[in-house]
């Protein structure tokens, strides 16, 4: 199966939120998953669709806040890996329940390490102190490294096909984030007999991610929503 590997660079956080939501609407066009790898130019945190601004607001230090096209609770992106999955309609993915979509894109992450000779594992349950922030405690499937969650993701699927948005908070190991990439694409080959084809937006989604995020991630009366 051909997927498309795109590879984004340091992009403003308004902008990798709506180049992730252009991907999505797009997705059919495509015609093929896409994975996509990203940074940050600057500290931000994001959080889910349906939290509160301000109870979010209060919670962080960290700015600019965008609110995510997905769900999940706030992530920080100061030193984080940020990647996301899209697939589109009709794809295997895209027909998963939420909760095995989920434990697969952590099972994808743990074998990337494992090949890496980092062993993690998946959380077998759940362990929550701070409700809504994604780094606090952890849920069922996340990616656990010692004990402690290191990767989280959210998700939304709808008839546009399936957004899988993840953060990996890297352990404090000499690990270089190439090396990961490199591993996920790897274990994507042998386990999900994955053939990548590199892949660059065109000027119509391109355009159309330009105004998502001038028009939507980047305003005030979005993020504040609620």
């Amino acid at each position: 199966m051909n997927w498309l590997l795109l590879n984004s660079g340091k992009c403003a956080a308004a902008f990798n939120m709506a180049l992730d939501e252009a991907l999505l609407e797009n997705s059919s066009r495509l015609g093929k998953p896409v994975l996509r790898f990203y940074g940050w130019t600057e500290p931000a945190a994001t959080f889910g669709y349906f939290q509160k601004f301000f109870e979010v607001a209060a919670t962080t230090q960290l700015r600019p806040l965008i609110r995510r096209p997905t769900g999940g609770g706030i992530v920080p992106h100061d030193a984080d890996w940020t990647y996301s999955a899209i697939f589109p309609p009709g794809h295997e993915w895209h027909s998963l329940k939420a909760e095995e979509s989920y434990r697969r894109i952590h099972d994808w992450l743990r074998l990337a390490f494992a090949e890496l000779k980092i062993e993690t594992e998946l959380a077998p349950c759940c362990k929550k102190t701070l409700p809504g922030q994604c780094f606090i405690g952890h849920e069922k499937f996340d990616l656990l490294w010692r004990g402690k969650k290191i990767a989280g993701a959210a998700q939304r699927r709808n008839k546009s096909g399936l957004l899988i948005q993840g953060s990996v908070q890297p352990p404090p190991l000499k690990l270089a984030r190439d090396d990961f990439e490199a591993a996920m694409r790897a274990m994507a080959e042998k386990n999900f007999a994955v053939a990548w084809k590199n892949f660059a937006p065109d000027s119509e989604l391109r355009t159309h991610a330009e105004t998502l995020a001038q028009e939507k991630f980047s305003q005030t009366n979005y993020n504040q929503k609620r």
